[in-house]
């Protein structure tokens, strides 16, 4: 039974982070043609916009899912299905309430939540208002599926929501180009990056849909379930909403501090930089380019982030049962995947920063490529902090993070805060802050862990075969670029040309060195999608 369930979790990890991937290759497909279509400053006042939004979207409901299914899965474990199901109503309450309320503060605050250096994205950040109102009731039905193990409903709903933003946002901000093309520069930028935010809208509408269609088809086997439970204690829904409450806020806030500071260093960045004379275009210019690196860097760091998400319910489960050990292996499993795909990731980015920049944003400077190659380093860090916050979370201990993040946001205010006034480094103090953040998180977390759960990371196992394999990778992808660019440099799309083959390479020489250094077991990569076939390859080539 703990083969079967190790491999449940990893399958439904990997259905997040294949979803993830899918969804993020997307993101970053749509949004070359968008920063093309709609210019260089206008992106860059889409891209602050939903930074902003991101911020509101977390208090209104970006801690929803992984709150409702913490709380449904307590209740799951032990067959109280009709209680798990009034959490279920009261977190829909809840979602209507606060992201209604949200929703309203992100049209009336929207001068004040974005500074005058960056005014451009001020109706942009109105437009995603219906948005964060949608989003709630969205996360509510994803948390519950995933409380019930069943991860393929909402990672079928990211692909749908991430095509619907696609598609109806290059549609707008082509159309309001089109439209304001005669107007000043500054109407031009604030209605094409308002035209790009509607995407969003439609995606997160589109998913909505979808994640109803499936809980209608699953409602009588639900139903069934209820009918049949003896066991539950009928909560009252004062209870329900209060015990709800008092998971979420902590939970809201942790998230908010672990994830405002990239809104608050970019209100640091513009505002400073207005103070040293800079004009609001070159601001909006620089700030684009730090979009462009945020864009590709966002896809390893999605993947790393779906471990936790998949892992909660199997965590919470094993510690109400008061099965320590159990819970560990589920932690263990995770940060075994969460590293196996963040290191190869960082270590790739770094080794072809500026290729793959240029190839997706054809407009940067390069300016894109190296704040890529400094920052990758966060992806591993945040893949582990990532891991500790879900466990810490998960075990009830919500307040610990959130505290952890409270400091690592001081430090991470501090550290943009005297670059910003004694260096010249730009936008590249932006980068730096978010290391710092990242750096603290991650060593506060791990004495946390081992404070409460004595637990151990899993350095030799799950971190040192996927560094040992990376490294070579890096060296291998890097090589074979420089020799066939070498070739191809003066041809159409010399850059894809020598991109293709590195990346194959670099990653065939990472998956067989994997293999080798660390030996994973047969039921470890069953889990994975195409497990079986990786088990046959590996058989065929005597490595494992």
């Amino acid at each position: 039974m703990g083969k079967k369930n190790d491999n449940t979790l990893v399958k439904n990890a990997s259905f997040l982070m294949i979803a993830a991937l899918i969804s993020k290759i997307i993101g970053l497909i749509y949004k070359s043609p968008l920063s093309s279509t709609m210019g260089k400053e206008s992106f860059g006042c889409f891209q602050f916009a939903q930074n902003v939004y991101f911020i509101l979207l977390m208090i209104a409901s970006f801690s929803i899912p992984q709150a409702v299914s913490k709380i449904m899965a307590e209740r799951l474990a032990f067959k109280r299905y009709r209680d798990a199901q009034r959490i279920f109503k009261g977190a829909l309450l809840y979602a209507v309430i606060v992201g209604g309320a949200v929703a309203v503060i992100c049209i009336v605050g929207a001068p004040i939540l974005v500074p005058d250096g960056m005014a451009n994205a001020r109706l942009a950040l109105q437009f995603l208002a219906p948005t964060i109102f949608v989003s709630g009731i969205l996360g509510v039905f994803r948390g519950y599926f995933q409380a019930y193990r069943n991860m393929l409903p909402t990672s079928i709903s990211q692909i749908l929501e991430q095509i619907a933003v696609a598609v109806v946002a290059l549609v707008m901000a082509n159309f309001m180009v089109h439209h304001f093309a005669d107007a000043q520069p500054d109407v031009l930028r604030s209605w094409s990056a308002a035209g790009a935010t509607l995407g969003t809208g439609a995606g997160v509408l589109t998913a909505l849909i979808f994640m109803l269609f499936v809980y209608q088809v699953n409602r009588k086997t639900i139903q069934r379930k209820i009918a049949r439970d003896k066991v539950s204690v009928d909560e009252s829904y004062k209870d329900v909403m209060k015990i709800i409450v008092m998971i979420v806020a902590p939970i809201i806030l942790s998230a908010f501090l672990y994830n405002v500071n990239g809104y608050i260093n970019s209100m640091i960045y513009t505002s400073v930089s207005k103070l040293k004379g800079l004009k609001g275009s070159i601001v909006e210019g620089f700030y684009a380019e730090c979009g462009f690196f945020l864009t590709i860097i966002n896809i390893p760091l999605t993947l790393s982030s779906t471990a936790p998400t998949s892992m909660m319910p199997e965590v919470s489960g094993a510690y109400a049962r008061g099965d320590l050990k159990t819970a560990k292996e589920k932690i263990d499993k995770a940060t075994w995947l969460s590293m196996f795909i963040s290191i190869p990731c960082s270590v790739g980015l770094f080794a072809l920063a500026g290729p793959i920049t240029a190839l997706l944003f054809p407009s940067t400077d390069g300016t894109a490529g190296f704040l890529m190659m400094l920052g990758v380093i966060t992806v591993i860090m945040n893949g582990m902090s990532n891991i500790s916050n879900g466990v810490l979370q998960g075990i009830g201990k919500a307040n610990i993070p959130m505290i952890n993040a409270a400091i690592a946001l001081v430090v991470d205010v501090v550290v943009v805060t005297v670059l910003m006034f004694v260096t010249d480094f730009g936008i590249y103090n932006v980068v730096l802050a978010m290391i710092a953040y990242a750096l603290v998180m991650c060593i506060l977390n791990d004495r946390a862990l081992k404070r409460e759960l004595h637990y151990k990371n899993p350095w030799k196992t799950a971190y040192m075969p996927a560094v040992f394999a990376a490294v070579p990778m890096g060296i291998v992808a890097f090589a074979v670029y420089q020799g066939i660019y070498l070739l191809t440099k003066s041809l159409p799309g010399g850059n894809l040309l020598a991109l293709m083959p590195a990346i194959v390479l670099g990653a065939g020489v990472y998956f067989l060195l994997y293999l080798y250094f660390a030996k994973p077991k047969e039921e470890e990569l069953a889990g994975l999608p195409g497990g079986r076939k990786l088990i046959q390859i590996t058989r065929k080539l005597h490595i494992m």
